[in-house]
């Protein structure tokens, strides 16, 4: 019996798992199907930086003493001095990545190799039984008992519907998302044509890369494409104040809003946290730049402001046909590429695992979890545990909920309410921002 398990180990769990380590009378066990620990390994490109400065590590925002803040990780590495040289804020997204698996390895709560493939709730025990199994090749089952579980098994990529038919053994490595890009980069480059879709960093990561392959002239490498719905490819906003919408001060004053304001507001601020940094937008223009010198034209095409309405293989030419619409000028027009990297993002999805539990959990009418401030689920009365999500509640707590900035935060605030005392201190107020009417 465990006092606390979480299925799932990304940075958010693992940040939980971090702060946890430092509470010895909470039992906690946290597992994860993956063999080690890893973070988006198809955008792991060399030269690729973290969108937030290293103190928003798995603990800092909240314990800056913990053993396992990047500072520590640099000092245990013997790397404080290279790093302080270099003068850096935002660090590579590599190092991060070697980072939490630095953290991962240490903790003796992470279970890797172990998929959960099924919570339950136990009236018997009184507890959620948690069954997974391992992958090897007696693929042992192993069961597990606790009163509470935090739900952090990251979102799914998500792909246009016109572009899911092609998701097939057929079209690999020529139709795919961007979570697959490293794996498929080199013959992606050889290409004739590659068209990217998507307006946030990774599509342009992946545009910007696709140029680096083109050669000084841009004769050699393929045509780049780059294609988004967004009215423009815009810079992520990062002024100080307007970075005060990754507070809790802003969580608290969304979750007060309606529900239908709630929708609306995430679909109206994407630049908060599917824009682009401007460093990004810069290393393109400089690409794209360097390309016109003697006169010649760039070979690559940016077009926003353009939904894909269908796509389909064309056996005869080899070629992918994209049928696509303008959205301001409502023009419907063609484009034949040679592959097609669908950077569009992620989405919270309802884990398989959790089907003997789903009909104990109150989910909202698209079926989505109801989350309290505490990030617990709403469930049945007569489930006396509690289930915990994170990265699930972009409906419930706004912009913040993908961004690394808050998740030390996020997981104290989980941890607190774990521990059912305040275990980590939490600052009343952290923005200058008064999000909403002025009290009296």
């Amino acid at each position: 019996m465990y006092d606390v398990v979480g299925v799932g180990i990304g940075p958010f769990n693992l940040s939980l798992a971090a702060l946890s380590d430092g509470v010895p009378e909470l039992r906690t066990l946290f597992l994860d199907a993956k063999p080690a620990f890893s973070w988006h390994p198809g955008l792991l490109m060399e030269g690729t930086t973290l969108q937030v400065p290293f103190l928003a590590d798995l603990v800092t925002m909240v314990d800056p003493t913990s053993p396992w803040s990047y500072l520590n990780y640099l000092r245990e590495h013997d790397r404080m001095f290279p790093f302080f040289f270099s003068e850096r804020f935002h660090i590579p997204r590599r190092e991060y990545d070697h980072y939490c698996r630095w953290v991962a390895e240490h903790l003796p709560s992470c279970r890797f190799d172990a998929r959960v493939t099924e919570l339950a709730w136990d009236s018997t025990s009184d507890a959620f039984a948690v069954t997974y199994r391992s992958a090897g090749a007696d693929g042992a089952v192993s069961r597990v008992w606790t009163r509470q579980v935090v739900l952090g098994v990251g979102t799914d990529p998500v792909v246009p519907p016109p572009l899911r038919p092609l998701l097939t053994a057929d079209h690999r490595g020529r139709v795919l998302h961007s979570a697959d890009y490293r794996t498929h980069r080199s013959a992606l480059a050889a290409l004739a044509d590659v068209t990217v879709v998507g307006a946030g960093q990774s599509g342009a990561e992946v545009a910007l890369d696709l140029l680096r392959h083109q050669d000084g002239a841009g004769a050699g490498g393929p045509y780049v494409r780059w294609l988004a719905r967004t009215p423009a490819f815009a810079p992520m906003e990062y002024s100080k104040i307007g970075l005060e919408h990754f507070t809790p001060d802003y969580i608290r004053y969304f979750r007060a809003l309606p529900e239908e304001r709630r929708e609306h507001l995430v679909r109206e601020q994407w630049q908060l946290y599917k824009g682009v940094s401007e460093e990004t937008l810069a290393d393109i223009h400089d690409e794209l730049y360097e390309r016109t010198i003697g006169g010649t034209e760039p070979r690559a095409a940016l077009h926003p402001g353009v939904a894909i309405e269908g796509a389909h293989y064309d056996e005869a030419s080899d070629d992918y046909v994209l049928t696509c619409r303008h959205l301001q000028q409502d023009k419907v027009f063609e484009i034949r590429t040679a592959a097609i990297v669908s950077a569009t993002g992620y989405a919270a999805t309802r884990p398989a695992f959790l089907g003997p539990l789903a009909g104990l959990v109150d989910w909202d009418d698209q079926g989505r979890y109801r989350v309290d401030g505490d990030y617990r689920v709403s469930l049945n009365p007569r489930v006396t545990g509690a289930l915990y999500v994170q990265n699930a509640e972009l409906h419930t707590h706004g912009v913040g909920t993908p961004d690394l900035t808050l998740s030390a935060w996020r997981a104290a605030t989980i941890l607190n309410a774990l521990a059912d005392r305040p275990v980590l201190r939490l600052p009343p107020r952290a923005a200058w921002t008064t999000f909403g009417a002025p009290g009296v």
